[in-house]
């Protein structure tokens, strides 16, 4: 039986399909500018909030480019093609890097004039935590969420001391599980004017039930 915070009702105008995206992509971006901080009014948090968001292109990507727009922050974002900027583009990205073309940290530091974003939403894992943290300025943090690469992130928490940086973990089971009391994305973003239909959940594609096996 489901916990009756973590039920929502499907907006109207929405398909199957993008009620189906919506929970785990819109939740975990949202509780990642929780984590970060920013998830307060505009008038609470300091003037030109920046984040940089990793796999930008992809479903928790899109959902938090969506939600960064109601937000008014400023967002940075990292894709394999300027296709997928382009149309990340559209849903409110200012600024992507096409990390097979540029080093995403020298790209930062050069969009940033050196200072560096607020909060850096990190799912590649590998070396990834280490430079994620070298993107971020004084007092940011690091919201690590999976590990896409395969790779066991690498973090030396010395690197931590010089900009009192932080690197946070979030799991959206475990917050399910644990602290349904939180899962009130609906209720909250009402709260922040990010009605439903400000977001829209992106469908990359739709497969078959019997092709699409277990997951």
């Amino acid at each position: 039986m489901a916990h009756r915070n973590l039920v929502w009702p499907v907006p109207e105008n929405w398909t199957s399909e993008q009620g189906a995206a919506f929970p785990v992509n819109f939740f975990t971006a949202y509780f990642a500018y929780w984590k970060a901080g920013l998830l307060v009014r505009s008038n609470e948090r300091p003037a030109g909030s920046r984040v940089l968001i990793h796999a930008v292109a992809g479903g928790v990507g899109t959902a938090a480019v969506q939600i960064g727009k109601i937000l008014g922050i400023e967002m940075y974002g990292t894709s394999s093609s300027d296709d997928k900027l382009a149309r990340v583009r559209e849903l409110g990205l200012q600024h992507g890097i096409n990390y097979k073309q540029h080093d995403y940290a020298n790209a930062i530091k050069d969009l940033t004039r050196g200072e560096g974003v607020d909060a850096v939403f990190e799912m590649l894992g590998g070396e990834h935590v280490v430079k994620s943290v070298g993107c971020v300025r004084d007092f940011g943090r690091v919201i690590v969420y999976g590990a896409a690469t395969g790779e066991t992130p690498q973090l030396d928490t010395r690197i931590l001391y010089a900009k009192g940086a932080s690197v946070h973990g979030l799991w959206l089971s475990y917050l399910s599980a644990n602290r349904p009391a939180h899962g009130v994305l609906p209720g909250s973003s009402y709260q922040n004017g990010s009605q439903p239909s400000k977001l829209h959940p992106v469908i990359g594609k739709v497969c078959p039930a019997r092709a699409g096996g277990s997951h």
